[in-house]
């Protein structure tokens, strides 16, 4: 069955830039393109005929006409499916998220301060979905990223991460970039003496093992994506801090949200609320175990 890549639209710049995103995206995967837009007042259809302004549903109708087109002018070929749902937009996207392959929501950005604002919405769709989302920001007067842009993910050692290394190895590919990895550790404790200094030794111990358990972890993947140029990485430094600098120049950063942490309620995570808040470029959150 065709993949469906979902995208949220709303008439906002932000919804523009994540359906030319995931527009893109849908060529690359040769996936379906599903245009959601949902409205709680939404009336019922009337006859068939062209939308007039009279109509209540007018506004839901121009918004999802204005998204088609955008997708049209730069992807003529591309299947696309219309959905205007009569629902809370929260729950019809936890819904639609379930029967799609990947989920695409815009976010707002704050301008030089170049920040994420998530609204509720998004925020809680991120946390309670199963299926991979990417957040998209409206950046105008950015440059789009340079050709050979990479690939950034963030890994964590201490967890399983199938689903994360697949998407971005998947990723990479499909977009013929290089892949970088980013693994972030704290230096151990013992690598610290009493006056607050760092032994060199403990730390180049430090960095030796966590290159050798990354390299383990990458073992796998290299050899069923040999041809995807990959770039593994070990900062020692807060995993956050190592992910957010290492993405500078990234067409996609990916990060993993544990999806069975839902006590005492969903979470997703510093290093996923530090990527929302400030990467400098699309955000995709995969769960995983």
């Amino acid at each position: 069955m065709q993949d469906v890549i979902t995208v949220g639209v709303d008439g906002t710049p932000e919804a523009t830039a994540a359906v030319v995103w995931a527009a893109h995206e849908a060529e690359l995967r040769r996936a379906r393109l599903r245009l959601l837009h949902a409205w709680v007042l939404l009336a019922p259809e009337p006859e068939p005929g062209p939308a007039e302004a009279g109509d209540q549903n007018y506004w839901p109708h121009r918004i999802i006409g204005d998204a088609r087109e955008t997708v049209r002018d730069r992807h003529p070929d591309l299947p696309v499916d219309e959905a205007l749902v009569a629902a809370d937009p929260l729950a019809a996207l936890k819904e639609a998220a379930g029967r799609s392959t990947l989920l695409v929501l815009g976010s707002r950005d704050l301008g030089p301060l170049a920040r994420y604002v998530m609204g509720e919405i998004g925020l809680q769709v991120v946390a309670h979905t199963h299926t991979p989302t990417v957040l998209v920001r409206a950046r105008p007067g950015v440059a789009t990223p340079a050709p050979d842009a990479p690939v950034t993910a963030g890994l964590s050692l201490h967890e399983p991460c199938e689903a994360l290394l697949a998407f971005a190895f998947e990723s990479a590919a499909r977009r013929g970039a290089p892949l970088r990895i980013v693994h972030g550790r704290h230096l151990p404790s013992y690598a610290y003496n009493r006056g607050g200094g760092v032994e060199p030794v403990a730390a180049q111990q430090s960095a030796a093992d966590a290159r050798q358990e990354l390299a383990a972890a990458l073992r796998p993947w290299r050899e069923k994506f040999p041809d995807v140029r990959l770039d593994a990485r070990v900062e020692q430094e807060s995993p956050a801090q190592a992910v957010l600098r290492d993405a500078a120049g990234a067409a996609l950063l990916v990060v993993g949200r544990r999806h069975k942490l839902h006590f005492p309620a969903p979470k997703i995570g510093h290093v996923v609320q530090a990527a929302v808040h400030h990467a400098p470029c699309p955000v995709a959150i995969v769960p995983h175990e």
